[in-house]
């Protein structure tokens, strides 16, 4: 947290560019209030980059117009309806707004606009304290109807009014919450708190996009653990991601398996940490940090107790595989994302055989293809599903990934993994063969690289041999 003098410096030091100077300085020539609002004032309170700034005026959107379009290198009014007109600015793109005091009717989160006439009435109907503060300009008063400061400086998330009213009007405001809870490491006011307990239910207003939205945002935060188990608390997640609880099996009576909920939560931390330390991964990477999450979702429907109390879970792999690429699709992700954060949940055990024995060549090249593009999430997924807490039991799978890896690395520069192609392509089987394309092609492709993932790069003569003794023995 910076001190309150050193926030207000760095406001000053916005408000003086010259595309807000102008701004501000144009609105109060015509005789309208403006005001910077929301999260900019916040974020020059705890220290954090300003970027997007929004600001509110008590100009309607006919004058918002007629102030800015001198000054605009472009402008547009898809928000009119909301009060809202955009415009570039000296190569910067600035929002607009006139006051509003937005009414809900309980059934939709979509409010019934209606424009305001006081800055402050503008504020309290945002979402939190924190987010219900401005900078009047060219002034630079600090407008704060609802205590925001207070709550920043004790890294509290509550809402300007009841919050029963708050999240009743936008249910949505509850996923904010918990994304808030980790993006700025504050914590829920219990009032609040409970307020999302009861009102859990009310979640289902609330458009799937927007659900995907606020999870995404959420898990691209520095520390989603945090929000994830507020939303599990309060009964949200058992309603937008029910996988996600039903992770809290059972524990045995003989104690033989881990608390898989906490597990994952372990595994998505530690892929969070591997993020910034294997450069080659984009951080935060929303595809592997699904997968974490979720990598094990197979698990409660494939349990089972052995004769003698042994738990397992055989092939929670697979089935998790299918369960993710459910899920993710009811909340509408694109379908790019869904096959990669499938494949992720699908891959993720099969390393765990190679400490069982030595893996071949052959098998090395098969993990390096079924992995394909994914192969860089893969290597950090399965590294953070170590979570036991033996010491001995840990460097052993972390030695064991290091020479897998190593194997990788060396294999890819004598044969070029990332590319396995067949030593003959599909003309070539053609024109070997003698057959016109259909399926004995695919086929015959097929033949060829299960070869070179066996045996590595034959070479066309050997290929060519080969293929034809596969066809005569097939005839």
């Amino acid at each position: 947290m910076e001190s309150v003098a050193s926030a207000i410096k760095r406001l000053a030091a916005l408000a003086a560019l010259p595309h807000i100077s102008r701004l501000s300085a144009a609105f109060a020539a015509a005789g309208h209030e403006l005001a910077l609002v929301g999260g900019p004032v916040r974020d020059a309170f705890i220290g954090r980059q300003l970027n997007d700034l929004d600001f509110a005026t008590s100009a309607v959107p006919d004058e918002i117009l007629a102030v800015v379009k001198p000054l605009a290198d472009v402008h547009w009014d898809i928000g009119r309806a909301f009060g809202t007109i955009g415009a570039r600015i000296d190569g910067h793109t600035v929002e607009i707004t006139t006051y509003r005091t937005d009414a809900y009717d309980g059934e939709t989160r979509k409010p019934l606009v209606e424009f305001g006439e006081s800055l402050e009435g503008d504020l309290v109907r945002r979402d939190f304290t924190i987010n219900a503060m401005a900078l009047r300009l060219p002034e630079l008063v600090l407008v704060d109807p609802s205590g925001g400061l207070d709550d920043l400086l004790a890294g509290r998330i509550t809402t300007p009014g009841a919050p029963e009213e708050s999240f009743g009007d936008d249910p949505l405001r509850m996923l904010r919450a918990a994304r808030f809870t980790s993006q700025l490491g504050f914590t829920v006011a219990e009032p609040t708190r409970q307020a999302m307990a009861v009102l859990a239910s009310q979640i289902g207003i609330v458009s799937v996009e927007r659900i995907s939205d606020e999870l995404s945002k959420l898990l691209r935060t520095p520390r989603p653990r945090v929000g994830l188990e507020l939303l599990d608390a309060t009964g949200i997640a058992a309603l937008v991601l029910p996988e996600f609880p039903a992770l809290r099996l059972e524990i045995d009576e003989h104690h033989h398996h881990k608390d898989v909920y906490e597990h994952s939560l372990t595994v998505l931390d530690q892929v969070i940490e591997l993020e910034a330390s294997r450069a080659h991964t984009e951080s935060p990477d929303l595809v592997l940090r699904m997968a974490a999450l979720l990598h094990d979702i197979g698990k409660p429907s494939t349990k089972r107790t052995e004769p003698g109390g042994v738990v397992t879970f055989h092939h929670h792999d697979v089935v998790g595989a299918k369960m993710v690429a459910k899920r993710l699709k009811s909340l509408r992700f694109d379908k790019q994302f869904i096959a990669d954060v499938a494949r992720l949940v699908e891959l993720h055990l099969r390393f765990f055989g190679y400490t069982e024995g030595a893996w071949t060549d052959s098998a090395v090249r098969r993990y390096v293809r079924d992995a394909g593009p994914l192969l860089d999430r893969l290597h950090i997924l399965v590294r953070a599903d170590v979570t036991t807490r033996n010491r001995r039991k840990a460097d052993r799978l972390s030695f064991a990934y290091d020479d897998l890896e190593d194997r990788i690395a060396a294999l890819s520069e004598q044969e070029e993994l990332a590319a396995i192609r067949p030593d003959l392509d599909g003309e070539q089987i053609m024109q070997v063969l003698g057959i016109r394309p259909g399926r004995e092609v695919g086929e015959a492709y097929r033949f060829l690289l299960e070869l070179r993932l066996d045996e590595g790069a034959l070479g066309t003569e050997e290929a060519t041999t080969r293929l034809r003794a596969w066809w005569a023995a097939r005839a």
